[in-house]
């Protein structure tokens, strides 16, 4: 019944938010500036699952500008983990195809995302170099999950280049950003789903780079990732444990 209840809080909210964004965003159609302030909306999430979001590691990144931000992509849930960490100017990438959700691919589309055929391997050169411009044209920042598809379980899945690639040919840094791990520890029907922590790592300059430098880049921020990741979890498998004995003591 609660997570009826969650589910049903969570498609209220987003197809209203998807209508508000439709109309604020025409005054002002795909201007990266809504997805940093829509993010935040979505932070609403985190009360209707009951999970608490801690954020760090801002400080690693301060004036570092124009970026590639990449991070560890699991489930649904990223939704509610990750929009608090997208920085100003940041918009994300992702395939044509989410253009035809309902309600969320309108919003995708006007805030200000890129969307790209990926599909079309022909056109994978051609579309780094054009996103690459776009970076530096608009003054963009962009937020990529280098394993291509949700790992659901399974790990850090390997490494695609294409983020890598992207950041090298604009010649601006790649940012990781980790989030401890969520699969089969957020039930809907769970009341407290305990913390979540998510970090930024340090900035990894590629001003010095080649493309011949893109999967040995790939396979360092997949290594720095995953060991972060491990040390993620213990520190929260602490904090939960610890939260627990609390409300064991004082219920």
């Amino acid at each position: 019944m609660l997570a009826f209840i969650r589910l049903l809080l969570a498609a209220l909210f987003i197809v209203f938010t998807c209508l508000f964004a439709l109309v604020y965003c025409l005054f002002s159609p795909r201007d990266p500036k809504h997805v940093y302030f829509f993010s935040r909306w979505f932070k609403i999430l985190r009360k209707i699952v009951n999970v608490h979001i801690i954020e760090r590691g801002q400080e690693r990144i301060k004036g570092v500008g124009r970026a590639v931000y990449i991070s560890n992509h699991q489930n649904v849930f990223d939704f509610v983990t990750s929009p608090g960490m997208v920085r100003p100017r940041t918009v994300s990438i992702g395939k044509k195809s989410l253009l035809w959700i309902p309600f969320f691919g309108p919003l995708y589309w006007i805030t200000g995302n890129i969307l790209i055929d990926r599909e079309n391997k022909a056109k994978a050169r051609d579309t780094i170099k054009q996103v690459a411009d776009t970076i530096h044209e608009r003054n963009l920042s962009v937020w990529m999950y280098p394993e291509g598809t949700r790992s659901k379980g399974r790990g850090l899945l390997p490494f695609k280049t294409g983020a890598f690639r992207m950041a090298i040919e604009a010649g601006v840094p790649i940012v990781p950003m980790v989030v401890s791990s969520t699969h089969d520890k957020i039930d809907l029907n769970q009341r407290d789903n305990g913390t979540v922590i998510a970090e930024y790592l340090d900035p990894i300059d590629t001003s010095d780079m080649t493309m011949h430098d893109a999967r040995e880049l790939a396979e360092r921020c997949r290594e720095m990732m995953l060991n972060h990741i491990a040390k993620l979890d213990a520190e929260v498998a602490t904090l939960n444990t610890q939260s627990t004995a609390v409300v064991a003591k004082t219920g």
